[in-house]
């Protein structure tokens, strides 16, 4: 079976699962928290990869990493669930599935702003505006970044969508130009 298509199943279930609960907000909370915990640590995937390491302790590090309380009921039986059926490796990319299918279903864009220099307060709400626009009532999770390389300018991702104003997308242009002369 496919390794993308095994995640996705589980993820799909979970959500299934937590919606009948009315908790799928709360673990949509939990899955961000972990895939947050996964990238900032990258040793977790291998923790969690490592066969050595007991499945029980590798389930109170996921329940540590997810922030989760003794009352999220949900959780801890798909992590029983996990654990039982020896799948607890595949849990970041579960998170990864559970986080996109909870977006679909709500209407959710991930945005990323990408400045060269820190943006003022104005000009960030001037262009989540637009964003919003675009969105066209749709939510929105933005977040934004500074990135000296791009020169001067930004870049805006909205999923798969990429708007590139940055001097140093113009500058990468303008040689492609006039090298193809």
């Amino acid at each position: 079976m496919n390794q993308g298509l095994i995640p996705r199943r589980y993820a799909k279930a979970l959500y299934k699962f937590a919606l009948e609960k009315g908790k799928q907000l709360r673990v949509y909370a939990l899955m961000s928290k972990l895939e947050e915990s996964y990238r900032l640590e990258p040793e977790l995937q291998k923790v969690m990869s490592n066969p050595f390491i007991p499945a029980q302790d590798k389930r109170k590090l996921l329940c540590t990493a997810s922030d989760m309380k003794d009352d999220d009921s949900v959780m801890a039986d798909f992590l029983t669930l996990l654990t039982r059926n020896g799948r607890v490796d595949m849990m970041r990319d579960i998170a990864l599935a559970y986080l996109d299918i909870y977006r679909q279903e709500n209407n959710i864009h991930v945005v990323k702003v990408t400045s060269a220099s820190p943006m003022s307060e104005a000009d960030e709400q001037r262009l989540k505006s637009l964003i919003e626009k675009h969105l066209d009532g749709a939510t929105m999770e933005y977040s934004s970044a500074v990135d000296p390389s791009l020169i001067g300018g930004f870049s805006v991702e909205v999923g798969n969508e990429r708007i590139d104003a940055s001097i140093s997308n113009e500058l990468k242009q303008l040689r492609l130009n006039l090298l193809s002369k």
